[in-house]
């Protein structure tokens, strides 16, 4: 299983990603939408942690692409969005997992089970 992180915060990335190989997991990191949906291999069993806020394409428009895939993985996003925001996003995305930055693994793992 891949886990695809989307987050244009380098250091965010890293962190995460870091911290999942740690867990045994096998990340991939995507400075932006375009570049992930250029260049990344998704299987069903595959997680995709994306960033709301993402510069071009935004993480709401990635969700609503992988979302109309055959098969599509399983989705968790992150925010550092504002609460108004954060409702908004849930109203136009139904079901999706959202967890609010500052992260923790605990946090992604919890949310992954």
């Amino acid at each position: 299983m891949n886990i695809h992180i989307i987050e244009d915060d380098e250091a965010v990335a890293d962190a995460l990603a870091v911290a999942l190989e740690g867990l045994e997991h096998r990340p991939v990191t995507y400075p932006d939408g375009e570049t992930f949906l250029a260049r990344a291999e998704l299987a069903s069993e595959d997680w995709v942690i994306i960033d709301l806020g993402l510069p071009g394409i935004s993480g709401v428009d990635v969700i609503r692409k992988i979302r109309h895939l055959p098969d599509p993985p399983r989705i968790l996003a992150i925010t550092g969005k504002p609460q108004a925001r954060l409702l908004t996003h849930l109203k136009a995305l139904p079901g999706l997992k959202i967890l609010r930055k500052p992260l923790s693994i605990e946090m992604i793992t919890k949310a992954m089970n």
